[in-house]
């Protein structure tokens, strides 16, 4: 049975309080790391990763030489081990270490990707899950271990995953408990708009696009699927995250080809071109002091998508700040709408055409302000073109 992230973490609580060990079973990106931290902080245990898919054969057993005797770590309670300087068992003699110099409190000590580690990996590490101890070390009573693992075809439910994993020895699965994780979008909504440093950690577009489409949070891919090899994982979106605020700083919302690009490089072509059209849309690449007061901006609304150049014109027409009534305003406004295609005119016009106040004041001040008077021209001719294409 899979489990709501909240449910996972309070059944791997449980698991560790009972003495065993705990495997939690999860797509990639999904948050396992999150939950072992969070359950960390809880505890306020010290918390030790090892990413088993990275550890080389004889890390944890055979000692790099040469090796002299300060290469060797002593302890008091738990035995010896070589400390090698770039290997795991650094870790492991950091680990130690703590545990002598806080010798009440607890540490946790998370093996990720276990199954993805080769067999001979997996046979080293199999002495500390299943006995606590390698070579002449002992695990101190403190450490509780806690296991994390891709799907693997094997697995119950779990026929048409495409992980390239080593399934793991029938000891580890008969000694440890198996938590799959699922993805839970209200949780993680949740934990997305939560406010940190004064802003929500993750950025309101993904959020606001998530609580309408809250499939995406989590695609899983399957061997048969071929359409497309990326798909949307909750890491995935924390990385969406970061690029939108990088977008936002950076200026560049009006590259549409680049806003795209990452989405999908992120996303998977199907969900990111979704998002991309869905943020475009409601990021449409300048401001309104940016549309009609930069230089450039007519060259940069000429590169953008018809829909993005309609709410630009739109916001500039909701702003008060921006009166068309001012020349200078008047012949920004009017260069944009020429930029648009024939439909983005004629909807603007339209727009327009409904505030009669607009209109009036327009007219009355076209006589002494010649780009005044161009604009007013240009909405009577797209007005009349379009009557002609209706008759």
């Amino acid at each position: 049975m899979a489990l709501t992230y909240q449910a996972c973490l309070q059944a791997t609580a449980v698991v560790l309080a009972s003495g065993a060990v705990p495997t939690i079973v999860g797509e990639a990106g999904i948050g396992k790391s999150a939950l072992v931290a969070d359950l960390a902080q809880q505890r306020q245990a010290k918390l030790f990763t090892t990413v088993v898919s990275l550890v080389e054969k004889g890390d944890l057993v055979i000692p790099v030489p040469p090796l002299t005797s300060d290469s060797f770590v002593q302890t008091a309670k738990y035995g010896s081990l070589a400390d090698v300087q770039f290997g795991y068992s650094h870790t492991l003699v950091a680990m130690i270490r703590y545990a002598e110099a806080h010798p009440d409190q607890e540490i946790i000590w998370f093996l990720d990707e276990f199954n993805r580690g080769t067999q001979a990996v997996q046979s080293e590490l199999m002495n500390l899950v299943l006995q606590r101890q390698i070579n002449t070390l002992t695990l101190p009573p403190q450490v509780h271990l806690i296991l994390a693992e891709n799907p693997d075809a094997t697995m119950a439910g779990f026929s048409q995953s495409h992980y390239g994993v080593t399934p793991g020895d029938a000891a580890i699965a008969d000694r440890t408990t198996r938590l799959i994780l699922q993805a839970d979008t209200p949780t993680w909504l949740k934990w997305a708009t939560a406010t940190v440093a004064g802003q929500p950690r993750i950025d309101p577009l993904v959020t606001a696009y998530l609580q309408e489409h809250p499939a995406d949070l989590q695609v899983t891919a399957t061997a048969n699927a071929v359409d497309d090899d990326l798909q949307p994982t909750p890491r995935a979106w924390e990385r969406v995250s970061r690029a939108l605020r990088e977008l936002t700083a950076q200026g560049l919302w009006g590259q549409t080809a680049v806003v795209t690009a990452l989405m999908q490089g992120n996303l998977g072509v199907s969900v990111g071109t979704a998002f991309a059209s869905e943020i475009l849309r409601q990021h449409p690449g300048l401001t309104v002091a940016q549309a009609l007061g930069a230089p450039d901006a007519v060259a940069t609304f000429q590169t953008l998508t018809p829909a993005q150049q309609q709410t630009i014109l739109q916001n500039c027409l909701a702003d008060s700040a921006w009166p068309l009534t001012t020349a200078t305003t008047a012949a920004r406004f009017s260069a944009l709408l020429a930029a648009c295609p024939p439909d983005g005119q004629f909807a603007i016009a339209q727009r327009l055409a409904d505030q009669e106040d607009l209109l009036e004041q327009l007219a009355a001040v076209q006589t002494e302000r010649p780009a005044v008077a161009q604009l007013y021209q240009q909405l009577t001719l797209i007005g009349k073109r379009s009557s002609e294409i209706e008759v």
